[in-house]
């Protein structure tokens, strides 16, 4: 007690003591925080010197790289190389519907903070702290924007608070809406789309201004999680999400309870309609035709850092029956038949490209079988072979002898039985080599080889007897532009699949004005040829290939049966079928008139519904001089490209 005691006098003899801690915590205190506040101060303007200048071009709405946009014959989209951009909308364009599903969803109080949330920040956290786990985010529109349009991925505490300082400078600089405008025009949205015109057209064909309710609520659940939820790759996720933001819309008062249910019984079907990461648009034929295109560019336009929009020939509808007549042919019989690929090419007389398939699978193998399998031709090569001998003064009644040939030690064989006495014109649709043969040397090989390379060839042939037979490789595309030659009255062609390429400001930089070689083959040859290769659909090995209207074309299988080809036209479209294994291997009899003149009926019926039948036959004074086609050649899907 007495120690007590004499400790309290001690303290009350110096006063001063507990005095002069205070005062020396309190002064090094303040210097501490005004030397924090200058660093942290010193930091922001550190890191202030490293924000980007938002209005420099390098930041335009379009420019995170150059993109190259393909469209169909008709304008609708094909695919793009690089991210493919709509147009950029000002606020007023954005439908309310839209700018009210974006900001229930993402930022609900984005017209009254100042770039930062607090108090959604605070919900996030303890949200994320019951669920043990990230659940919410608290991020702003404005942060956002940031984020995604101007700043670096990293995360780190540098990034987070560039993050921050840019958005509190986007909301110093503009006004709410032109925030949330350049935000909807930059963001991310799945398959390929930046901004939400882009998305709008890629999922539902159609500009952002013209968006429902529900299609709405569909590109705002992709903000989230764009891949994720893209409709094209995952329909249940995308609804599920949409429905979500629905809700959303109504518990922030946006819609009634009307809407939001007419609204969510209308996604299914909505979504239903979006084109797959497989169908046109994303499909596996329209992928190798857009890297044929792709790989063309540079011979028509130097891209010099700009942004292309490529009009090209390919019809979305035919593209779509090609793509189904493959898969048919080959899931079903050809698998059977141990044929593993196919290819399809489908033009219109003047080599416009209208349809391409390059094999089964385009996720499987990129490689283009419709223009880079060089495949031996078979007897497709037998139209050459007749060119010349009509060029020669052969009529298609000139019999001939269908009996063993020799050719030096080469002794060649018919497919079938021999026939005895034939017309010109029965041998070619019967594909007999013995009067291809005959013809070939009687009219010379040299001659033969020249009418190849005159409609399109670029094989390196060699004179040998057996080129009458089809020993020459041969692509789908070429041997297809040979047979479009004939299908045009004898108008040769170069193919073609670009149309128009302007820039992204509009400037037409390339114009299709209409090129090729003129005429190749005299008319009445011409019309022999197309009366001869009409004969093979009608009582020769082409039977399988018959349509309901008039049609010609031309079997071919190679040896050991490791090619089967068909080729022919209408007067409205030519198409080029092949099948085979890109190993050589070999197919169980597959000859050009099985599997692939089915396969190519069964695309040419689904061209062809609704097109009037026209006649096949031309008289010779029908087929005028100079570079005129027939008239009765005219293709109804030849304007098709010139809509825009």
């Amino acid at each position: 007690m007495a120690k007590k005691d004499e400790d309290r006098q001690e303290d009350e003899a110096h006063p001063g003591n507990g005095r002069k801690i205070i005062r020396f915590l309190t002064y090094w205190g303040a210097v501490a925080m005004i030397w924090g506040i200058v660093g942290l101060f010193g930091m922001i303007g550190w890191y202030a010197m490293e924000l980007p200048d938002v209005q420099s071009p390098e930041y335009s709405a379009a420019s995170k790289g150059p993109s190259i946009k393909l469209l169909y014959a008709n304008g609708q989209p094909l695919a793009t190389r690089g991210g493919m951009r709509g147009n950029s909308l000002t606020y007023a364009e954005l439908p309310k519907t839209l700018v009210q599903a974006v900001v229930a969803t993402e930022d609900r109080r984005f017209f009254d903070h100042v770039g930062i949330d607090l108090i959604g920040l605070a919900r996030a956290a303890a949200v994320n702290l019951m669920a043990f786990r990230v659940v919410q985010g608290g991020s702003t529109i404005s942060q956002q924007l940031a984020k995604n349009a101007f700043l670096t991925p990293e995360r780190s505490f540098r990034r987070k608070l560039l993050e921050v300082m840019m958005a509190f400078w986007l909301e110093a600089k503009y006004e709410k809406p032109e925030i949330l405008s350049m935000y909807l025009n930059r963001v991310y949205l799945g398959a390929g789309t930046y901004g939400v015109d882009a998305a709008s057209q890629r999922y539902f064909r159609k500009p952002a201004k013209d968006l429902s309710l529900e299609q709405s609520a569909i590109i705002a659940g992709l903000l989230k999680a764009p891949t994720r939820y893209a409709p094209s790759h995952n329909p249940k996720a995308s609804r599920k999400r949409a429905e979500i933001v629905v809700g959303n819309m109504l518990a922030a008062g946006y819609i009634n309870s009307s809407q939001a249910g007419k609204a969510k019984s209308n996604l299914g079907k909505t979504i239903a309609r979006v084109p797959s990461a497989r169908s046109p648009g994303g499909s596996t034929g329209g992928r190798y035709f857009a890297d044929w295109i792709h790989d063309q560019l540079a011979d028509y336009v130097s891209q010099s850092g700009r942004s292309l929009v490529v009009q090209t020939t390919l019809d979305a509808k035919l593209q779509t029956a090609a793509e189904r007549a493959v898969q048919k042919g080959l899931d079903g019989e050809g698998r059977k038949v141990l044929a593993g690929e196919a290819a399809l090419v489908a033009m219109s007389s003047d080599g416009a490209v209208r349809a391409m398939v390059g094999g089964r699978s385009y996720a499987k193998s990129q490689f283009n079988r419709a223009v880079s399998a060089h495949r031996q031709a078979g007897s497709t090569f037998k139209l050459f072979v007749y060119l010349a001998g009509l060029e020669h003064g052969f009529k298609p009644a000139t019999i001939f002898s269908d009996k063993p040939v020799t050719v030096g030690k080469w002794k060649p064989r018919n497919f079938s039985k021999y026939k005895g006495r034939v017309s010109m014109q029965d041998g070619l649709a019967k594909s007999l080599n013995s009067v291809a043969v005959q013809i070939s040397e009687k009219a010379g090989r040299e001659k033969v080889i020249a009418a190849a390379g005159r409609l399109g060839l670029s094989a390196n042939m060699k004179p040998h007897p057996s080129i009458a037979l089809g020993v020459a490789t041969v692509t789908p595309l070429e041997i297809t532009s040979a047979y479009a030659t004939v299908a045009a009255g004898g108008i040769g062609n170069w193919t073609w699949g670009i149309y128009q390429i302007r820039d992204s400001s509009g400037e037409v930089l390339y114009q299709r004005s209409g090129a090729g070689p003129g005429r190749v083959i005299e008319a009445e040859t011409a019309m022999a040829l197309n009366k001869m290769l009409g004969a093979t659909l009608k009582n020769g090995t082409g039977r399988a290939a018959r349509l309901d209207r008039p049609a010609a074309g031309k079997t071919g299988t190679s040896q050991d049966h490791r090619d089967a080809w068909f080729v022919g036209y209408t007067p409205d479209l030519v198409a080029g079928v092949w099948v085979g294994n890109d190993n050589g291997g070999k197919m169980k009899k597959v000859t050009g008139g099985g599997l692939p003149a089915r396969i190519w009926k069964n695309f040419m019926l689904s061209a062809h519904r609704g097109i009037s039948i026209k006649p096949l036959a031309v008289k010779a004074s029908s087929v005028t001089g100079g570079d005129k086609k027939p008239t009765v050649w005219e293709s109804p899907y030849k304007n098709e490209r010139f809509d825009r």
